[in-house]
């Protein structure tokens, strides 16, 4: 039995993040921090905006003050920051980028999943406090996608674009039903991120007329970048959602689920778009309109 329980949670794992590759096999696919020489980013934590206080951890570039631009990235379920490695290193010194591994999560508090995504968004918003005339576009990724669209209503003056990749709003396709459907009946052994994932999951329904609430409310450019090729999210969800709200989407030819793997290129290209959506609409912001607050290390 325990042989067999290892092995779902080896399948669940490879399933989230490598496509049943061994964790040598993808580590090589997604390279990790370490693969990289010192100064390419760095690891920080900050204090999340709810009554609990827990530590939030963050993969990101070195602080960069002449940056015009933040990106904050809020990563899909299991959330781990380190896969945006290739990100982080491919993106241009007037980038400022910050993945946060949300609460339940890799080195973030707290131990147990946190189901509420509104407070989810509410924890991670002191990374939208950037350097003085900084804007501020937000990448939700996968299950990060509500999160990230709630944040972005939540926080209207502080956030200037939204990028959805691969995004799930509840929409499963044969490897995610798959997964999802073995991992329910297994969650109590589970280790603690793919039971959190579950976890969370199975709690999202209920939670989503409030995200078509705040997707509605949004007056900012909102971009859509999908895979053509991803098993776990259907393309034609975000085809769906963009049409209806009448949003940019941007189909990516052979990309997987994983675009921070795949297809890099494409993601640093919809963050792009976004950015341009947002400069043709409203200047840049005033220097003291945005108070400097920092992640400490």
């Amino acid at each position: 039995m325990k042989t067999l329980i290892g092995l779902l949670a080896a399948f669940l794992l490879v399933g989230c993040v490598a496509h049943g590759e061994d964790k040598a096999a993808k580590e090589k696919r997604f390279p990790v921090p370490s693969d990289y020489p010192p100064g390419v980013m760095e690891e920080t934590t900050f204090t999340a905006a709810v009554p609990e206080q827990w530590r939030l951890h963050t993969l990101r570039t070195p602080e960069r003050l002449d940056a015009p631009w933040r990106i904050i990235i809020v990563t899909g379920t299991p959330s781990w920051s380190e896969f945006w490695a290739p990100t982080i290193a491919k993106l241009p010194p007037t980038r400022e980028m910050i993945v946060v591994d949300r609460p339940g999560f890799s080195a973030s508090q707290p131990q147990d999943a946190v189901t509420d995504i509104a407070k989810q968004a509410q924890a991670i918003s002191p990374l939208l406090d950037g350097h003085p005339g900084q804007r501020v576009v937000v990448l939700g990724q996968s299950f990060g996608s509500p999160v990230a669209t709630l944040l972005a209503a939540a926080h209207p003056g502080k956030v200037d674009a939204l990028v959805l990749a691969s995004s799930y709003f509840g929409d499963r396709g044969p490897t995610a039903r798959r997964l999802f459907g073995v991992g329910r009946l297994v969650r109590p052994l589970l280790p603690r991120d793919l039971k959190n994932s579950i976890t969370e999951v199975s709690a999202q329904g209920p939670q989503l007329p409030r995200v078509w609430e705040a997707l509605r409310s949004l007056t900012i450019p909102v971009v859509f970048i999908h895979g053509d090729n991803d098993t776990f999210v259907p393309l034609a969800a975000s085809r769906r959602i963009a049409a209806q709200y009448d949003h940019t989407l941007i189909d990516v030819p052979n990309g997987d689920h994983f675009l921070n793997a795949c297809c890099v290129d494409a993601v640093l290209a919809s963050l792009e778009e976004a950015i341009a959506e947002a400069e043709q609409r409203a200047p840049a912001r005033p220097p003291e309109a945005h108070l400097t607050a920092q992640p400490t290390p």
